[in-house]
């Protein structure tokens, strides 16, 4: 009697996980699916948060591969969440992404208007400078060599700004750019030029 109620009971375990195993299964599979349509797009706009639902699927899959057919089936609306929050932060990952590129191309317009006339007169001032021999006031040819140096890194920091923003990387660019605009009103000031 005994043998006959631990094996009625088995196969009351085995049923009841039989029943779970095709509701996991899903589970894991519809969670799975739904981060992998989203995760090029997680991993550029919201990579932390997309670690964080990377864990908790690959428990979830875990748990799936040990036969816990019952811990899948009661976390998988939780993890299935955590995706969707991962969707909100994508979206708001892509508007701040927008904003900041608009407000970069509003700033690079004003920057790529102003910076290259600024290198043309220094340009002209640097070569007046280089035929003449005449520093300006407080200036002698260690101090000119190093404003000709700063002026080829100027020149060098503009270019690579500019090849940055073709490339579509604009908040690096107009970072490289204020610096160069920055050098070239010390400049301006060093080499007394007439703006």
């Amino acid at each position: 009697m005994k043998t006959h109620t631990t094996i009625l009971a088995l196969a009351f375990v085995l049923l009841a996980c039989t029943s779970q195993k095709e509701p996991a299964e899903n589970a894991v599979a519809r969670v799975d699916a739904s981060l992998t349509e989203i995760r090029a797009d997680a991993q550029q706009y919201a990579a932390d948060k997309l670690q964080a639902v990377d864990e908790s699927v690959k428990k979830l899959k875990d748990a799936l591969a040990n036969k816990n057919y019952r811990v899948v089936v009661s976390a998988a609306p939780s993890v299935a969440a955590e995706v969707a929050d991962l969707k909100t932060a994508i979206t708001q990952g892509k508007e701040e992404a927008q904003a900041t590129l608009a407000a970069a191309q509003t700033e690079w317009n004003d920057l790529s208007a102003s910076v290259p006339p600024l290198v043309e007169k220094l340009q002209a001032r640097v070569d007046q400078i280089s035929k003449s021999r005449k520093y300006p006031k407080g200036m002698d040819k260690a101090g000119f060599e190093a404003a000709k140096s700063g002026f080829e890194t100027l020149k060098s920091e503009w270019t690579e700004a500019g090849t940055e923003f073709a490339s579509g990387q604009a908040a690096n660019a107009v970072r490289k750019a204020r610096n160069a605009k920055a050098r070239a009103e010390e400049l301006i000031n060093a080499l007394e030029v007439k703006v």
